[in-house]
């Protein structure tokens, strides 16, 4: 492979040159990328250098392409940002658009492999990390299903960008978590639901791959670290798009305790008060309160007049309501959305859609209780994600054998006039279990043989969500 020398059309020594350039993609495809700049990028087979990079299952194939056809300079993995003159690392990464419009990032971002044993003695400005996030030139492109060749996405947004200072306070704060764990000999239990904005994604050729961590003998996974596909989104449509649409800030101004510490606090606040207490609290009329009041009211205590916390939609942090009774227990089991048996059947662990959200989400419980009188009470709050070994072990169990009931085919029986399924139980797994989570029976989808059956969904047993609880809701 040979680069023709051309004389740049841009300042590599200008981050802002170097943007004013690259904004030229915009409304431009990959193939015409290549068909404007072949004269200038000599390969020794064109042909062959095209296929390869058209090939989905090459990570970071059209990166390289912007770098080698656009940009002109030889892709190499170096921990110094790509135009190391000005300070610029270059990122290309995917958008969709919904069927809603709503336009999301469709992956995290990944930012620089973690060596575990270079990095656990790393200050975060002093870090790879921070070298190739410090200012990023952004190249957003539109991913589309139907679009068999890549080549043929089309860019859609350009921009540099560096992360804002409320932003990198809890990225920072993200980062030493991370390297606390590594610390512990914890680095093969790394989840991205651990963090808010940077998480420690998993980056392997195989989901085999493994390699040696400092203080202990366990291998783990590779990891990356990659600012969260929530993130991604918030970026694009609040900082490079400028959407309308307006969230509300829970940090209003510097803290100087974590994000968990603050929210905890802030909740802890009103801790003891009823829902109708709280309710007359922020001028909620109790007789007509709605279903879901309790995460209102969570939402109001926090500031937030709306729904839309932004630190929230950045981290991918979903807010869930827990009713303790005065029995000490919990009566509901936790849902999540249906799944589509053809869909399922489809996946691999790895990449499963209920594994995935598990691994990238956090939850924000709002724990209420029933006290000795029957009044509902709020007891406190809970940042909770679901520990790795868990989703590794009991969630899998139950995503893998309701994989293969679906391809198998459901066994239907009935007692005392109910219908029983032979999906796993509540009783069969410790964590989770499958169960019916449609409008009612006729609310189907369609199985594997044309058959349509009711739909169903993954949810926590309640015991296990009990188990997670902070022992003083409990008591």
């Amino acid at each position: 492979m040979n680069i023709k020398k051309a004389n740049l059309k841009y300042d590599d020594t200008s981050p802002f040159s170097i943007e004013e350039y690259a904004k030229k993609l915009i409304g431009k495809t990959f193939s015409q990328i290549c068909e404007e700049n072949h004269d200038i990028y000599l390969v020794e087979n064109e042909s062959e250098y095209l296929t390869s990079h058209e090939n989905k299952r090459r990570k970071g194939g059209l990166g390289e392409l912007i770098e080698e056809r656009y940009f002109h300079y030889k892709a190499n993995n170096d921990s110094k940002a790509d135009f190391e003159k000005a300070g610029v690392e270059l990122k290309v990464t995917p958008y969709r658009i919904n069927q809603n419009k709503s336009i999301v990032s469709k992956e995290r971002l990944i930012i620089t492999m973690i060596d575990y044993f270079e990095v656990i003695n790393q200050k975060f400005y002093e870090s790879k990390l921070w070298k190739k996030s410090e200012l990023i030139l952004l190249i957003y492109y539109l991913y589309e299903e139907h679009i068999n060749n890549r080549l043929d996405y089309k860019i859609g947004y350009v921009k540099l960008f560096t992360p804002p200072e409320k932003d990198l306070e809890i990225i920072i704060e993200d980062y030493e978590n991370i390297i606390a764990k590594i610390k512990e000999g914890k680095a093969h239990e790394l989840s991205e639901a651990d963090t808010l904005y940077l998480g420690a994604a998993p980056k392997a050729s195989t989901s085999k791959d493994r390699r040696r961590q400092p203080f202990s003998n366990e291998l783990a996974k590779p990891r990356a670290f990659a600012f969260k596909n929530s993130y991604m989104t918030y970026i694009l449509n609040n900082y490079i798009i400028n959407s309308s649409e307006e969230h509300e800030s829970i940090i209003k101004s510097k803290i100087n305790i974590s994000f968990e510490d603050y929210i905890s606090k802030k909740i802890d606040s009103y801790k003891g008060y009823s829902v109708e207490e709280l309710c007359n609290e922020f001028g909620i009329e109790y007789s007509k309160k709605p279903k879901n009041i309790e995460a209102i009211l969570a939402y109001r205590i926090l500031g937030i007049k709306g729904n839309r916390a932004e630190e929230f939609i950045k981290a991918n942090i979903v807010v869930k309501t827990i009713r303790i009774g005065n029995n000490r227990k919990i009566r509901e089991h936790m849902s999540f959305p249906t799944f589509k048996f053809n869909e399922l059947i489809k996946e691999d662990w790895d990449d499963s859609s209920f594994g995935n959200y598990l691994r990238e989400t956090k939850f924000l419980f709002i724990v209420y209780k029933f006290d000795k009188e029957n009044t509902l009470r709020l007891k406190g709050s809970q940042l909770w994600n679901m520990p790795y070994v868990d989703i590794e072990t009991d969630v899998y169990k139950v995503w893998k054998k309701t994989r293969k009931i679906i391809n198998e085919g459901i066994q239907i029986e009935y007692k005392n006039g109910k219908r029983y399924n032979n999906f796993p139980s509540s009783s069969e797994n410790k964590v989770c279990h499958v169960r019916p989570h449609g409008k009612n029976a006729n609310d189907t989808y369609e199985l594997p043989n044309g058959e349509r059956f009711t739909k169903q969904s993954f949810w926590l047993n309640n015991d296990y969500i009990l188990s997670q609880l902070k022992k003083d809701f409990i008591d």
